[in-house]
């Protein structure tokens, strides 16, 4: 008789615990308890969502109150991963031009093997990209795939520089940058990159956008370093209070831009197209 009395007594139970699996009456004060702690959560990210959009208004009234409508005189932007982004993934490109020359990783190993060694100091110099930058990058070939064949190297080499190789992060691009020249907004790209970024700009049909280029490998500092924000607002000839910099990395791009004086707005973050980057500076981009 135990027996199925246990059992209707476990009957009645499960009959009265919820669809969850919450049981009836029996955690109400500890689940209200964890609702009141969300709460608080969402009321404290709101207030500073709110205490941040208001701070921001009110830079940006007091950028207008000294410069006028348009805030800014000079726009800086990053290259990779703002400007332009590779194709395909840079992985997918290693392993199926590495085939023929014997490499076996799957592209998920040569991602992980790549990112790994791209974040290790770079031992051959202070700066990774020196000159053409290929000591750097032959070690970060040979790193990810575990091939050192100098003619592989070679064919990525030379594949990158090729306009199959990128894609416009924006493809309005073109038309925003025109809009922000013809306001008298200066541009500049600010990147870290070796000396194939300026012809790589010319492959794709970009460069004339820009009114100057500050290449890590030319200027002889990295971003972070603020030197390199200093020499493209000096080859703009404006001030660094008075240039934006827009990138995609929080430490190298608005971080570094702001050391050096500048204003700094996080791609995919404070902005999420050129066009609304020309409309926080002031600048009107209509349609084509």
């Amino acid at each position: 008789m135990a027996a199925p009395a246990l059992r209707s007594a476990a009957a009645r139970a499960r009959a009265a615990a919820l669809p969850g699996g919450r049981w009836l009456g029996t955690s109400s004060a500890a689940e209200t308890e964890r609702e009141r702690e969300r709460e608080r959560g969402r009321e404290k990210e709101e207030e500073r969502a709110g205490w941040e959009l208001s701070a921001a208004r009110e830079f940006y009234d007091y950028r207008k109150s000294i410069y006028g409508d348009v805030t800014h005189r000079a726009l800086l932007v990053d290259s990779v991963g703002t400007l332009v982004v590779p194709a395909q993934p840079t992985a997918q490109v290693y392993k199926s031009i590495g085939e023929k020359y014997g490499v076996k990783y799957s592209e998920d190993e040569i991602l992980m093997r790549y990112r790994r060694a791209y974040e290790q100091p770079w031992g051959g110099s202070r700066l990774r990209y020196v000159d053409d930058g290929r000591p750097f990058w032959q070690h970060i070939v040979t790193s990810s795939t575990g091939c050192s064949d100098a003619q592989y190297f070679e064919e990525l080499y030379q594949y990158f520089m090729t306009e199959k190789a990128w894609k416009l992060c924006d493809p309005d691009a073109e038309n925003v940058f025109k809009a922000l020249r013809r306001a008298g907004v200066k541009t500049a790209v600010v990147s870290n990159f070796d000396t194939r970024l300026r012809p790589l700009l010319q492959t794709l049909k970009c460069d004339h956008w820009f009114d100057a280029v500050a290449v890590s490998a030319e200027v002889a500092a990295e971003k972070p370093n603020p030197t390199i924000f200093l020499k493209a607002c000096e080859l703009l000839g404006v001030k660094p209070e008075e240039a934006v910099h827009v990138g995609g990395d929080r430490r190298n791009d608005i971080w570094g831009a702001r050391d050096a004086g500048c204003d700094a707005w996080l791609w995919g973050s404070d902005v999420h197209s050129f066009k609304e980057v020309a409309e926080r500076i002031g600048v009107e981009v209509t349609n084509k």
